[in-house]
């Protein structure tokens, strides 16, 4: 039995379980979806999909906590779970597990795993990462942090930044003190590292070479080293997987995509909601037909004449009828527009949307903005810029073509489940 887990406070983490899950059912393998709950569980509603809570379940009020304190945004000195939750949450999981027989878990940011996996003894696979990998940094890919939790960034030149941040391996531990609490106390090893936090056995690399630079072969090769990951930490190039949601465009959103462009889709849908109102209203003022998802906002007050809000939006949908897309840099959100042959102008908020964000500009393909230029008048030039130059849709394009040949699930499901039949070799 294959459980997969993703964390249901994220869009982007439960899109991809759900998109994991087909394919794994399409190939006869048992697969179940178990989670501790969050505001986007609606979306395993609406595809039908039994799913299982583990715990405590995380209302809505508790999943806006956990972005809050989420890796790259909250203050790294916390573990995004109160220390009697995370205990919880851990002897939950190994009960269930243990239960229901499970082989592999496949995790979308569901963090206490990395301790449930390890006492009960069962492969963790994990496909969160984005471009935070180790092949990256060691080969000092990553640039300076446009938004940085540690205050001391902002007081150095940024080539030192990108220097450190880089050496990742050798940071203090962030975000692992409840961690580090709890393993002492259970009796296991304790995460290795900050990156390892984000690692699992199996780490499905959910991009095209073409983007990284970094060929299969290498990142198949790819080992651990020193005491900075688990030894078993294995990398495997899968493919991008995005959200693709069976669901109509809605008749307002439909009309405004027949409209003369320039047309501009706005989907920041992690961020705060002023962030988002400042990002469309500099937007809007180029003259530019807007479209904005809103996601768990309520922003109905900013429909205007070229202004058109929606809910939670069919991007697969609407990202090839739209010029350019203003997101905050997440992996699928931008895997969604380079399909389609769209730019991307990114607005991280934390440094892995900054690597994914950062890969892309150097390709052509999409431009960063730091979130302090938001009102600075820098983003409605980039916009029409952007709008107006054919070189950034071609590079798109031809990343665009690199995607075509690799279906993101699929590959996944494959690599998970012969991930799982050779530790029942090795081990029988």
């Amino acid at each position: 039995m294959i459980c997969l887990m993703p964390n249901c406070a994220f869009i982007s983490e439960t899109s991809r379980m759900i998109q994991i899950y087909k394919a794994l059912k399409d190939r006869g393998v048992a697969a179940r979806i178990a989670t501790h709950g969050g505001m986007h569980e609606t979306l395993l509603k609406d595809e039908g999909i039994d799913y299982d809570i583990i715990g405590p379940h995380m209302d809505e009020a508790r999943s806006r906590r956990f972005l809050r304190d989420t890796v790259g945004i909250g203050d790294p000195g916390q573990s995004m779970y109160d220390p009697d939750e995370m205990r919880t949450y851990v002897l939950a999981e190994v009960e269930y597990f243990r239960c229901h027989e499970v082989q592999a878990v496949v995790i979308g940011f569901t963090l206490t795993t990395l301790l449930s996996t390890r006492i009960a003894d069962v492969l963790l696979v994990t496909q969160h990462a984005g471009s935070y990998i180790p092949p990256l940094f060691e080969r000092g890919m990553l640039p300076a942090p446009s938004r940085p939790v540690q205050p001391f960034f902002n007081y150095i030149p940024r080539s030192l930044a990108r220097f450190l941040i880089n050496k990742a391996t050798n940071t203090p531990r962030l975000y692992l003190k409840a961690f580090d609490a709890l393993c002492a106390e259970l009796g296991i090893a304790r995460i290795p590292s900050f990156p390892a936090l984000l690692l699992g056995d199996l780490s499905l690399v959910t991009e095209a070479p073409e983007v990284y630079g970094v060929s299969e072969e290498e990142m198949r090769a790819w080992r651990p080293s020193g005491r900075a990951y688990w030894p078993t930490t294995r990398l495997e190039y899968t493919g991008p997987i995005f959200a693709e949601f069976d669901a109509l465009i809605p008749i307002e959103v439909d009309e405004a995509l027949g409209r003369k462009g320039p047309i501009v889709y706005v989907a920041i849908t992690s961020a705060p909601a002023e962030l988002v109102r400042s990002v469309v209203k500099e937007v809007a003022g180029t003259g530019a037909e807007v479209i904005v998802a809103a996601t768990v906002h309520d922003l109905s007050d900013l429909a205007g004449p070229r202004v058109t809000v929606g809910g939670i939006l069919p991007s697969q949908k609407i990202m090839p009828r739209v010029d350019l897309l203003v997101s905050a840099g997440g992996q699928g959100s931008l895997q969604c527009a380079m399909a389609a042959g769209t730019p991307v102008i990114g607005i991280p908020l934390q440094p892995e949307q900054d690597a994914n964000v950062h890969l892309l500009e150097l390709k052509g393909a999409a431009r960063l903005l730091p979130e302090r230029e938001i009102g600075r008048g820098r983003l409605a030039v980039l916009v029409r810029e952007m709008t107006t130059q054919e070189s950034y849709r071609t590079s798109a394009r031809t990343i665009q073509a690199a995607y075509a040949g690799r279906n993101g699930p699929a590959l996944s499901a494959d690599a998970i489940a012969r991930h799982v039949c050779n530790r029942m070799h090795q081990a029988g």
